[in-house]
């Protein structure tokens, strides 16, 4: 065996060399069945996913909807209970990466069917997105919301694009706790990038598709439709998701306008990548995720028109691979809607249809 010790120039050629064969290699992923732990405590049958977060110290945060739960299916709740399963959990659970529960907690019903978005910070402040933006401690206490527009006193043909208050219902939340900002989607117009204040929830700023001050939004939304044979649309076509990049970057999904579109913060469009362009009805890109690399080279998108996880060269839009497809049994999906990644690069995914949330370990 030969010792001799290699050049620094071929020592430099080789790590170059490893360093573009690992930002090629797509994430290899398993599903692990054993995640999360079953059965769950105190018979409760889970509902659709409509958030999930992981937190920075590998908490994996899940809201379901369980106003979803039919009273025939309420069996254990039923008076007399007529079996021996099931009650609707709590809105928010809490599961460590052993896939045990350890935190859960409830919130005022009235907001259940608008239920959409869920961020984490490491201050100690859960976000939960429904008909405006709410914050509450990690403990489930309410802590303040978002001003919302009052709808029984809108002006006539509707609120002007640039209306500082929420108007819609929320698709999205996510936290820039370095400027301690909070990032959301409206769905009004089809969607509006947000941006509040996270400790006073005052407005900031706001901007549109190709990043056009929310003054430009059209308000004729029956204009704006999609087609593979068409020029993209001037504003966004709806179910808009985001997420924000270690480096400063923000990634907006326009899942209805199968596209991706990267900002600046301060919203300053740099660039557009579009995934599976023939994808018509829901759409193919249903949020971001970036990965857990030190460079986040990759973007996770979940589609849940097409029931997969699509996996992107974050640098030039590139489709590398996917994660699975369709399917009701363990480990395919229907009705995907939420994932993200722990610190170790594992995913998360959560289902609307199936009313699940599974994880994906990262084998490479």
């Amino acid at each position: 065996m030969n010792n001799k010790k290699l050049p620094k120039a071929a020592l430099g050629v080789i790590a170059l060399f490893l360093a573009q064969l690992a930002y090629a290699q797509a994430p290899d992923y398993r599903f692990d069945a054993d995640w999360p732990q079953q059965p769950l405590p105190d018979k409760w049958w889970m509902q659709s996913i409509m958030g999930l977060d992981v937190d920075h110290e590998d908490t994996i945060w899940v809201m379901n909807r369980p106003s979803g739960i039919a009273n025939n299916q309420d069996y254990a709740q039923l008076d007399p209970p007529t079996g021996l399963c099931c009650v609707a959990p709590p809105t928010i659970i809490a599961f460590d990466t052993e896939g045990r529960v350890v935190d859960s907690w409830d919130i005022d019903p009235a907001i259940w069917p608008r239920l959409h978005g869920l961020a984490v910070d490491s201050v100690g402040y859960v976000w939960i997105g429904s008909h405006t933006v709410h914050k509450y401690t990690r403990q489930g206490q309410p802590v303040g919301s978002i001003a919302r527009a009052p709808e029984d006193s809108a002006p006539e043909g509707g609120y002007p694009p640039d209306t500082e208050a929420v108007v819609d219902r929320i698709e999205d939340v996510r936290i820039d706790e370095q400027a301690r900002e909070v990032y959301f989607i409206d769905n009004y117009l089809n969607g509006r990038v947000m941006i509040h204040d996270s400790d006073t929830l005052e407005f900031k700023r706001g901007w549109g598709a190709y990043g056009k001050p929310l003054s430009e939004i059209s308000m004729d939304t029956s204009s704006q439709t999609y087609s593979p044979t068409d020029p993209p649309a001037e504003d966004f076509l709806g179910h808009v998701t985001l997420a924000i990049s270690d480096d400063g970057l923000v990634y907006v999904a326009d899942r209805r306008g199968n596209r991706i579109q990267v900002f600046t913060k301060a919203g300053e469009i740099l660039n557009e990548f579009t995934l599976a362009p023939e994808t018509l009805q829901r759409g193919s890109t249903g949020g971001i995720v970036l990965s857990a690399d030190a460079e986040q080279r990759h973007l996770l998108i979940p589609d849940f028109q097409n029931n997969t996880v699509w996996i992107m060269n974050r640098e030039d839009g590139e489709v590398i691979d996917r994660v699975s497809g369709a399917g009701g049994n363990g480990g395919r999906f229907h009705g995907l809607h939420m994932a993200d990644v722990d610190s170790l690069g594992n995913l998360y995914t959560g289902e609307v249809f199936a009313k699940r949330v599974q994880r994906f370990l990262l084998v490479n």
